[in-house]
Order: C-alpha cells, then structure tokens, then sequence
C-alpha cells in the first residue's frame, strides 16, 4: 500500500509588518459574527479522531482514485480531508488553517459579491478536490495508493491569503527571519514541485502545489485586481 499524507515543514503565521501591532487582527476587516474556520477545525478534528480510532471509517473516507474510479465512489475526493494519518498531521494543518483562515474568511466578504462563507466553502472544498486530481490521473489503475489530509484545501487558504495581503510578514519557526507573504508563497510552489518530481518520501507535495494554485486561481477571479495591481487590495486596507 502506498500512502500519500500532507504536511508542512514548518509552523507559520503572518505577522504585522506596517506601524499598528493589532493590523492584522481579523476584528479589524469586520466582526466575524461565525467562524467557519473554527467549525471546519472541530469537524475535522472529531472525524479524524474517530477515524484514528476505527480503521473501517478511516478506510471508507480516504482518497483512493482506484476505488473513485471502479466503483464510482467520488465522495472520497472531498472526504478525505476530514481525515488524516496521525495527531501532528491533524494539528500542523488545523495550525495553519486556523492561523490564516480567519483572515481570508473576512475579507472574502469585501472581494465576493457572493455571501463570504460560501465564497470561502467553495475556496476549501474546491481546493480538496482540485488538489486530488492529479492523484486521480496518475494512480486510478493503483489499487495500493491512498491519500489523506486536508492540506490540499488547507494550501488553498493559505494562498488565498498571500494574494489578499502579499506583503505581510511570514514567519516560519526555526527560520530566524521573516520574509514577505509572496516570496514565501514563490518558494513553497518551487519546493513543493520539486519534491513532486523527487518524490519518495510519501508526502502529497502535488496536493500542496495543487490546492495553492488553486487558491491563487480562485481569488484572483473573485478580484481580478489581486493579480493585476497586485498588493492594490491590502493598501486599500491601510497596511
């Protein structure tokens, strides 16, 4: 069997780089009146555990393109994100979820002309599914390959933010400098096709590629000026 997980090499957040500490409080942009981010983090949080405890659950949501394919079991595109290999898998990505989430959670609300959570829904499951595909090309005649994890949706999120605010301050723990939001975003796309190509360490870096591009893609058509006249948006802000 061959098993696919997500993860990141380290822990990030974004930190304030302009004069105000608290400018990138997400309380700033709008009261959030219901985090999904927290709701998405608890759901996936109980199936996962439930899933670590019941093999039979963790084997019927996991991302097999074989079974997807031969029994037209496509829910497993999506479910899989509810479920993931072990505790620092769950926890390094429901971190990072949590830690940029809320951010693009309000502020979709100012580039959507849809309600921001449905906007935001659509930019996590969308980035799930579209960070399985090249998994499902390439393994659906593998019976043996199987993927877990959020991070193909969690990469979405990630780089929605970097869109919305590409200048910001990211700071990666063990890295003793901050380096600006786009530079980040540029060299976690070069390293994770890299290690795509490489492979061999049985981590999805194609889902972490994937679900990135995915939030680039996503955002940039809810504001095109996010790309165009990039940074545009987060000046509008003030930061």
């Amino acid at each position: 069997m061959s098993m696919a997980i997500g993860g990141y090499c380290g822990i990030i957040h974004t930190e304030c780089s302009g004069s105000c500490p608290n400018s990138l409080n997400p309380n700033t942009f709008g009261t959030v009146q219901f985090s999904i981010t927290l709701l998405l983090i608890a759901v996936t949080s109980l199936i996962s555990f439930g899933a670590f405890q019941d093999r039979r659950l963790f084997e019927n949501l996991l991302m097999s393109p074989y079974l997807a394919r031969i029994q037209g079991q496509w829910y497993r595109l999506v479910s899989h994100a509810f479920i993931h290999a072990n505790w620092p898998h769950l926890l390094v990505n429901m971190f990072v979820l949590y830690s940029f989430g809320n951010y693009v959670e309000v502020l979709y609300g100012r580039i959507s002309a849809m309600p921001a959570v449905l906007t935001y829904l659509v930019l996590y499951f969308g980035g799930a599914i579209v960070a399985s595909l090249p998994s499902m090309a390439r393994h659906s005649k593998d019976p043996g390959y199987k993927a877990v994890g959020a991070s193909g949706a969690v990469s979405a999120v990630l780089f929605a933010e970097i869109m919305l605010l590409p200048t910001q301050a990211v700071n990666i723990m063990f890295i003793p400098i901050d380096i600006p939001a786009w530079l980040f975003g540029l060299a976690y796309l070069a390293y994770s096709w890299y290690m795509d190509k490489k492979s061999g360490d049985h981590v999805a870096h194609d889902a972490h590629f994937y679900g990135a591009v995915f939030g680039i893609l996503f955002s940039t058509i809810l504001h095109p000026d996010l790309l165009l006249h990039f940074g545009s948006f987060e000046r509008s802000l003030g930061l």
